[in-house]
């Protein structure tokens, strides 16, 4: 019924392996660098991650697997970014640890058919791409930041022409000053229109 997670860990100099296993588990739930008052408004216990078991890993030296159990109610249903966000985004500058490196998770039933998937299958994206037979090839348009609206549409042009059968935006591409997504969607709109 909850989350599993397994991370391995090497402490710091003098930082025992169980109170590493227990900061991942804290700093990845309910945990934070300090108490606060609102800590007293909540039940912090029924929500945070507790890690349940630590072994060794063999053959290297100082460094362990941290089981970490997550309860459901930490994330938001059929949200796997809500999910990675929590458990991954905001331990690995953890300074009780050298190194940290989530090895394994295991998501229950009852979460993972709070996903809905996507919307359609493979065989509606050929039919609008018109492409059969083969695998569809795509990019993402580098670099990530920086180009103008102007610019990235040419991007979109030269990998179209070039063969692909689509391109993406890097994840920090979103509005900026510099290619705001107006513009930026014009200029792609013009590109894959010219590349047919």
């Amino acid at each position: 019924t909850d989350i599993l997670a397994a991370f391995r860990v090497t402490p710091q100099p003098g930082v025992p392996p169980e109170e590493a296993g227990a900061a991942v588990a804290a700093e990845s739930s309910t945990g934070t660098w300090t108490t606060v008052w609102t800590d007293g408004l909540t039940s912090l216990d029924r929500y945070k991650g507790r890690c349940y078991h630590i072994e060794p890993v063999a053959g290297e030296e100082n460094q362990y697997i941290a089981y970490v159990a997550y309860p459901l109610d930490l994330f938001e249903e059929g949200s796997v970014t809500n999910m990675f966000t929590s458990i991954v985004g905001n331990v690995f500058g953890f300074k009780a640890l050298r190194a940290l490196r989530l090895e394994d998770l295991r998501i229950p039933p009852a979460y993972s058919k709070t996903f809905q998937g996507p919307p359609h299958g493979i065989q509606v994206e050929r039919d609008k791409l018109n492409k059969y037979g083969r695998p569809l090839l795509g990019c993402t348009i580098k670099p990530k930041l920086g180009l103008s609206a102007k610019n990235y549409g040419r991007a979109v042009y030269e990998c179209l022409r070039g063969g692909l059968d689509f391109t993406k935006d890097d994840e920090n591409v979103n509005s900026q000053p510099f290619m705001r997504w107006r513009d930026r969607f014009l200029f792609c709109a013009e590109a894959i229109y010219k590349a047919q």
